[in-house]
């Protein structure tokens, strides 16, 4: 009788353990989850490993990590995703359309064979205290303050409390984050009780998409959003047109694109732009466009006569990459088409902020060029480079003349460093009250400082941390590209804007990782860009004081969210270290 009696117990843990889907648990131990076989008696008390990466971590498993204060109860309590609610007070339609977006992402996570209607209901309330903030600018208050509470009926009630709606988009963000699905007991969960205040250390933090050297199709384009908005990104650089193609359809100019995109299937049309500016706005994401001028232009503008050197033979004598392509800045007719150009731009993007390109001008082109040699000549300029430089400042004032007639005010404008923003230049040629400087060269050029002694607002895209297309075979030689070698996520998250600029941080206002597309089509951008550029994310929404290290198991689960919502994420360690925290990396000596 006894052995049968234990048996029978047996039976009953085993089904148990079949109830909960897996043998194991995940306790937290020292701040880490370690994974533990599940004891007889102790089914009620095994912790799914996405429960724990929520609750064990010190720093919790938000990602990016939160600046303020995080309270997070360790007692986590079953959801029904088809009773969230949410009301908004004082809001408008953008909250709207991110409520829609919140409840669709929390509803997809849940398999469909599964029941979860024995959770709780949840009841998200935002409030906005400056409710007709609908566009992001440089000085817009991105915090959020969200509270997590059971009352009286069981009902979990959320508060989410911000100035606008970027603020409450990234409170609905991390509320989806504090939703975990618990694949023990095929369960949504959430802390019974939460508080975290937040807010971003730096206010523009973004990702440059080049679609001119290969196109890029729309909804990549829209993943990549995606996964900006799941990471707290929050501006979309459109590196739209180059010399390569003219995928940009522009209404007063549409000859561009029809003689300068590879296809006519590769185009960037007006319902297209309307399309995707639309849909990263509701994401908390300005699209900010660049227009690159006055070198890498070319395909598009054969029949216009604007452009010289066009396709130049060798190619390494007249610009950085073949083809080469240059505007003719002394011809007139250019700064209408200019002007055209940015007004189409204006009207479509409606940005606080625009991209003018400005970088690798080759003097070669502009001095082999017969008819422009002659124009200097009758202003009295030589051929010296100090010469050349009057011309490039020559077409600079007058494309900012032209940008701010269409814009209706002095919009900043962003610039690359190039030699106009050289020390001995920039005060005269591109006045600080006009222009930021971003910075694409490496973390150690003497140009940075210069920049900041002068005064200057700062972007960071050092290629040595933040180019995201290096470390890949060579295509105009042999060997590896020029920015070789790769560059891993360690490096990109250790690259923290306080290092480089030191005492004068508070003049950078933020980074960009930027992904030139030679040798990328929209088969690769999502492993490209991702998770490496959420490991620049969190440096910039957090300005964190600790090393990767202190995030890696963090950035696993944040990984595993990308992946989640359909990126194609790059997988970073086998699935062994995430389910076995802290065991691969080498330790420290």
């Amino acid at each position: 009788m006894r052995n049968l009696f234990v048996i029978l117990l047996s039976f009953i843990w085993v089904q148990q353990i079949r109830a909960l889907t897996s043998p194991w648990s995940w306790d937290c131990k020292n701040e880490r989850c370690v994974k533990t076989e599940i004891k007889q008696g102790q089914e009620d008390k095994a912790i799914s490993l996405e429960a724990c990466e929520l609750i064990c971590p010190k720093e919790t498993g938000l990602w990016p990590k939160p600046t303020g204060i995080v309270k997070l109860s360790n007692f986590l309590v079953p959801i029904n995703p088809n009773q969230i609610e949410i009301n908004s007070k004082r809001t408008g339609i953008l909250t709207s359309q991110a409520a829609k977006l919140f409840k669709e992402d929390i509803a997809s996570r849940v398999p469909t064979a599964r029941d979860s209607s024995n959770g709780r209901p949840l009841s998200i309330t935002i409030f906005h205290t400056e409710p007709d903030v609908d566009k992001l600018t440089l000085e817009t208050d991105e915090s959020y303050h969200l509270v997590v509470k059971s009352d009286m009926g069981g009902k979990i009630e959320v508060t989410i409390t911000s100035p606008n709606f970027f603020g409450s988009r990234h409170g609905l963000e991390t509320l989806g984050q504090l939703i975990i699905y618990d694949d023990l007991r095929n369960q949504l969960r959430i802390p019974i009780e939460a508080n975290v205040t937040d807010k971003p250390a730096f206010p523009y933090r973004g990702i440059l998409l080049d679609t001119a050297r290969n196109y890029i199709s729309v909804d990549v384009i829209k993943r990549t959003l995606n996964a900006m908005a799941a990471s707290k990104l929050n501006t979309f650089h459109w590196h739209i047109t180059d010399s390569h193609s003219f995928p940009y359809v522009s209404k007063s100019r549409p000859e561009l694109s029809q003689y300068g995109a590879y296809s006519p299937n590769k185009v960037y049309s007006q319902k297209d732009i309307e399309e995707i500016t639309e849909f990263a706005r509701v994401r908390g994401v300005r699209v900010m466009p660049e227009f690159d001028a006055p070198a890498h232009v070319g395909e598009g503008w054969q029949k216009t006569g604007y452009v010289v050197c066009l396709n130049a033979q060798p190619w390494s004598t007249f610009c950085v990459e073949p083809p080469c392509g240059q505007f003719d800045v002394t011809q007139d007719g250019l700064y209408d088409a200019l002007e055209d150009i940015y007004g189409d731009m204006k009207d479509q993007f409606d940005v606080d902020i625009f991209h003018m390109g400005g970088d690798e001008v080759k003097f070669t082109c502009w001095n082999e060029t017969k008819s422009i040699v002659e124009w200097m000549s009758k202003k009295g300029w030589g051929r010296t480079e100090e010469d050349f430089l009057k011309l490039w400042n020559y077409f600079q004032q007058n494309a900012e003349d032209r940008l701010y007639k269409k814009f209706g005010k002095k919009v900043p404008i962003i610039m690359w460093t190039s030699g106009l923003t050289k020390k001995e230049h920039i005060a005269k040629y591109l006045p600080k009250d006009k222009y930021i400087i971003q910075i694409w060269t490496t973390e150690n050029d003497p140009q940075i400082q210069d920049l900041l002694d002068g005064g200057y607002k700062v972007i960071l895209s050092n290629y040595d941390a933040l180019y995201l297309d290096c470390g890949f075979s060579g295509w105009v030689t042999d060997g590896n590209n020029w920015c070789s070698p790769y560059i891993g996520w360690q490096k990109v998250y250790d690259n923290h804007p306080r290092k480089i600029a030191g005492s004068q941080v508070n003049q950078v206002l933020g980074s960009e990782a930027a992904l030139w597309t030679e040798q990328v089509d929209s088969s690769s951008v999502d492993s490209r860009l991702w998770p490496r550029a959420a490991a620049m994310a969190e440096t910039l929404w957090t300005n964190p004081t600790t090393s990767w290290r202190e995030a890696e198991s963090r950035f696993l689960v944040h990984r595993q969210r990308l992946v989640r919502k359909g990126i194609g994420a790059d997988a970073l360690e086998p699935e062994w270290c995430l389910q076995n925290e802290n065991e691969c990396p080498i330790k420290k000596l």
